[in-house]
């Protein structure tokens, strides 16, 4: 993990256990812990992929429950189940972005570098070889995928751009230099958010979990916007926020099957 996250200013999250799916940008300070599940990517084509419905839908039905009480457990997000065997996108895929390289664009939004013949880690030549087959399978170019990315990038900086604004109100909050460390000249860290005195109560009580137990429009309208980039990244026109959980299960298992290895001791998922 530490050597996938080497190099990166930020990582993806997801708590392993939680009531909503929904995914988080950390610092590259931060080090992750326990009952965390951590992707190695920062750009936020990746991120708005992962912080879909159609990436929701998937995890939840491949997801195991975690105890059972009044709510019947909460939903417990797992690697090789809900992470794995998910097919992204064709050219969007973990192994079309394994070389972690970046674009930043206009408006700060960062999109995947895609480059597939780039050199890698001798593992992923043969996913690198089938994810150059799947776009070509699909009729997607390099031009249509990144279009796709920008797309799908643009709505996710929105949707974090406006969580983070809820979390932290610039009228509720003061931004802190952290504590330099001895024999450097300036702090690693990212910068503390303190409440404004008078705030305390109010920012303790804005967390993403709230946030989504309330769902406001302003959110749903966000999701909303990103879903649909996402369903035209997979070709998907006919896509509404109408379309039935049933039917998005339905093509990305297609889209499982058909990327899966049909023979031999590697049969499988190529997503990795």
């Amino acid at each position: 993990m530490r050597a996938a996250l080497n190099g990166l200013l930020r990582y993806i999250g997801t708590v392993r256990v939680s009531k909503h799916r929904y995914f988080c940008f950390l610092d590259a300070t931060v080090l992750p812990d326990t009952r965390l599940n951590v992707i190695a990517r920062a750009d936020d084509s990746t991120f708005g992929i992962l912080s879909s419905r159609i990436h929701e839908v998937w995890s939840l039905a491949q997801a195991s429950i975690h105890g059972d009480g009044d709510d019947g457990g909460r939903p417990t997000y797992n690697a090789k189940s809900c992470f794995e065997t998910f097919p992204f996108p064709a050219g969007l895929t973990p192994a079309d972005t394994a070389n972690q390289r970046t674009q930043t664009l206009e408006g700060g939004i960062v999109v995947p570098a895609v480059n597939l013949e780039s050199n890698r880690p001798e593992a992923l030549v043969k996913h690198a070889a089938i994810a150059i087959k799947t776009v070509a399978n699909s009729g997607l170019d390099a031009v249509a995928v990144h279009t796709h990315a920008i797309a799908i990038a643009t709505a996710a900086k929105r949707l974090n751009d406006l969580r983070e604004a809820w979390l932290n109100p610039p009228e509720w909050t003061d931004r802190v230099p952290e504590v330099i460390p001895l024999g450097m000249t300036t702090s690693p860290y990212p910068d503390r958010i303190l409440p404004k005195l008078g705030f305390e109560k109010q920012l303790a009580e804005r967390t993403l979990t709230k946030l989504y137990n309330q769902r406001p429009a302003w959110l749903a309208g966000a999701h909303q916007a990103l879903d649909l980039a996402v369903a035209r990244a997979y070709g998907w026109a006919d896509y509404t926020a109408a379309m039935p959980d049933e039917e998005i299960l339905k093509r990305l298992l297609a889209l499982n099957l058909a990327r899966s290895v049909p023979h031999g001791k590697d049969a499988g998922i190529v997503q990795k």
